[in-house]
């Protein structure tokens, strides 16, 4: 299948608001280009979240304590377990995380308080964490859950990206986009990065059931990774680690390499492209470096 050149590589520059220093949403991005770990992302960590979690637990047992005592008297622990979420959906407000926290920090002690009552046997929920660890890594180190590209999502960039291209996608899954696009585009060179176990490995038997598929497949950090070694990036992450993939992706990829990310824009950035696919559920985000 052919596909469209890269528009030339001096081709006017997007503006980008996110390269002052002074601009909303700018980041230290200096470890980001150098390689960094997901952990050392700039961007609001799970740590922090369990800090604020943890601020509101101590608040509202600073107030319940002495109300009620550390005698026999029995303590509302329902009215506790609500007082503790509507403190962290307040602290979750005043520090401006980003609205998916602010309904978890709601939900998460009245849930688990509830949960408790249920009388399911722990050992259940240290396999669900085991197994949630497995395959959703990258949403504990990174904000970055999984989700698959459909077909319509790889045929859109089937059409999109340019011959011979070296491509990577940085969050690879279990490969829904670059095993598919090997059998479509079998002149690009592809690349897929996945930090999550369960679904590395998954992806590395899919790569060993089919010998003939020209898909390199590695297990790490998307931070890691080596842009420079490629000519275009494709990434459906989340909004949280947008700003610093851009910052990486403009640090690392050669004048004219692409950045497609699926669903989640760069904040302050305008796209080079927009491409809604066929099937109306997907919309990729294309930018393209600009020369130094």
């Amino acid at each position: 299948m052919s596909a469209p050149p890269l528009p030339p590589a001096d081709a006017p520059a997007t503006s980008d608001a996110s390269a002052s220093p002074d601009a909303p949403g700018a980041v230290e991005t200096a470890e980001i280009a150098d390689g960094a770990s997901a952990e050392a992302a700039p961007y609001p960590t799970p740590r922090r979240q369990l800090a604020l979690q943890g601020g509101a637990i101590f608040l509202v047992l600073c107030i319940a304590v002495p109300a009620f005592g550390l005698g026999s008297t029995p303590w509302p622990w329902g009215g506790i377990a609500l007082a503790i979420g509507a403190t962290a959906f307040v602290l979750a407000v005043l520090t401006r995380q980003p609205w998916w926290w602010k309904a978890i920090h709601a939900v998460f002690f009245p849930l688990a308080w509830s949960v408790a009552h249920l009388g399911i046997d722990p050992g259940w929920f240290l396999l669900a964490a085991i197994l949630l660890l497995l395959v959703y890594r990258g949403a504990l180190t990174g904000q970055v859950p999984l989700f698959l590209s459909n077909r319509a999502t790889v045929h859109a960039l089937a059409e999109r990206l340019p011959q011979g291209a070296r491509v990577v996608d940085l969050g690879a899954g279990i490969g829904s986009v670059v095993f598919p696009l090997a059998r479509l585009r079998p002149d690009l060179r592809l690349t897929g990065i996945e930090n999550a176990p369960l679904t590395w490995f998954a992806g590395r038997l899919r790569r060993a059931l089919s010998p003939r598929t020209r898909v390199d497949w590695r297990y790490g950090s998307l931070w890691d990774a080596a842009l420079g070694d490629y000519d275009a990036v494709y990434a459906f992450l989340s909004p949280a680690p947008m700003p610093a993939l851009w910052d990486k992706a403009r640090a690392e990829l050669p004048p004219g390499g692409l950045l497609v990310s699926n669903s989640f824009a760069v904040p302050d950035v305008a796209p080079d492209e927009e491409i809604v696919v066929a099937d109306g559920s997907r919309q990729l985000f294309v930018y393209r470096v600009a020369p130094a």
